[in-house]
């Protein structure tokens, strides 16, 4: 008989330490660079081995899901990510250090995809908004505390890096108390499970629902570029080490604050409607933010109330996702939304680089809220009726 009362605790503890890896990592490195007189586009470059990994390994995760089940993925993922925090201090070169973010960014990729899957996978209709939002609020809570772990350079500048790994390792110990699972199988797609193959279901997932996936490009747009190229728009804005982790972190803990509500309230309103207020509302806080800059409490306001309405929008995303394609298709369309928060997590730190190096005169907020209305239009013009219907005879499961 199946033990299961333990598999979501530790899926959500697995998923809070890489939050805190993630939320460590980007804005260590990109202080340490700068203090090192590194270009803020380099920088900003450099930032992005973390999701180049992702879309490198993403056309290859579906087979050995399906062949090995979740478990073995995941305990893979994780020691990826452990040995390569362990070897940041050992091997102190730029070029190694963006090999090693690369790795992470494979290993957390494997990690996050196999647990984002099993939660929508297990979670019935009823509890699926609430599961969701405790993936993103468990995240969001190990993202939250990242930053704060910045403050520890002051000591030694590698103990951040051992303290990560300790905690990643405690977290990765437990996987092995997990009984495996695998993802549904269906009839009517048995296919051999290939890149071609996975390519193809990435194309059905794409015609009819393409609109839960901005809300994810979105989110790393907005999560990279605020961790790795605010802090060093912040140093140069004349805020020290430590105020910057303060301000990053209020983005995060706003989001743990409005995780859970904004998932109910997407249950009941629709989950549409409430990216589309978060979109237009989180556009005007970061034109408010690029007016008054300069002002250290205001930024901290500003970041906290757009984690409130922000910081849900990958886990809004998914849920939004699962919604409108049928089950056989979520280890795709989880894919496609790593995906998506992969591209916008690259673009971010680089267009934020460009834009700080070369664009002294307009506010790094500024851009911020441009994408953020790009991506409320995106979601304006989406019609519904165009979704894939879950009644549809032909996806019987």
């Amino acid at each position: 008989m199946k033990n299961t009362k333990l598999r979501f605790p530790i899926l959500v503890a697995l998923v809070i330490i890489s939050g805190l890896s993630q939320g460590m990592l980007l804005p260590l490195i990109a202080i340490i660079l700068e203090n090192r007189g590194v270009s803020s586009t380099v920088n900003g470059l450099h930032a992005t081995g973390l999701y180049l990994g992702v879309l490198l390994a993403s056309p290859f995760m579906e087979a050995p899901l399906r062949k090995f089940g979740y478990k073995p993925l995941i305990i893979t993922g994780g020691l990826i990510v452990i040995i390569s925090l362990f070897l940041f201090p050992f091997l102190n070169t730029i070029m190694i250090w963006f090999i090693l973010r690369l790795l992470i960014g494979i290993g957390d990729h494997i990690l996050h995809f196999s647990t984002q899957t099993w939660i929508t996978s297990f979670s019935p209709p009823e509890k699926r908004g609430r599961n969701i939002s405790l993936y993103g609020l468990s995240f969001g809570i190990g993202f939250a505390v990242g930053p704060l772990l910045t403050r520890l350079v002051d000591i030694n500048e590698n103990l951040p890096f051992y303290v990560t790994a300790f905690f990643s390792l405690l977290a990765w110990l437990t996987v092995f108390l997990l009984q495996n699972e695998y993802p549904d199988q269906i009839n009517n797609d048995m296919e051999p499970v290939s890149i071609r193959s996975t390519i193809g279901r990435f194309g059905k997932v794409l015609k009819f629902a393409w609109a839960p996936l901005l809300p994810a490009l979105c989110y790393g747009v907005l999560e990279a570029s605020l961790n790795g190229n605010f802090p060093v728009y912040g140093l140069r804005l004349g805020f020290d080490v430590h105020l910057i982790a303060v301000i990053i972190s209020a983005f995060s803990i706003g989001a743990i604050i409005f995780q859970l509500p904004l998932g109910l309230a997407s249950d009941r309103f629709g989950r549409r409607n409430v990216l589309l207020f978060a979109m237009l509302i989180g556009s005007v806080i970061f034109l408010s933010a690029s007016i008054f800059e300069h002002s250290a409490y205001f930024l901290l306001a500003a970041f906290f109330i757009a984690g409130m309405l922000l910081g849900s929008t990958y886990s809004l995303s998914i849920a939004f996702l699962t919604d409108t394609i049928p089950k056989h298709l979520l280890p795709a369309g989880n894919l496609l939304i790593s995906i998506c928060f992969s591209l916008g997590s690259i673009s971010g730190p680089f267009l934020g680089g460009l834009a700080i190096e070369h664009l002294p005169n307009i506010s790094f907020f500024f851009l911020i809220s441009c994408i953020l209305f790009l991506i409320f239009f995106g979601l304006a013009g989406f019609k519904e009726e165009k979704q894939l219907p879950l009644a549809d005879q032909r996806w019987n499961f």
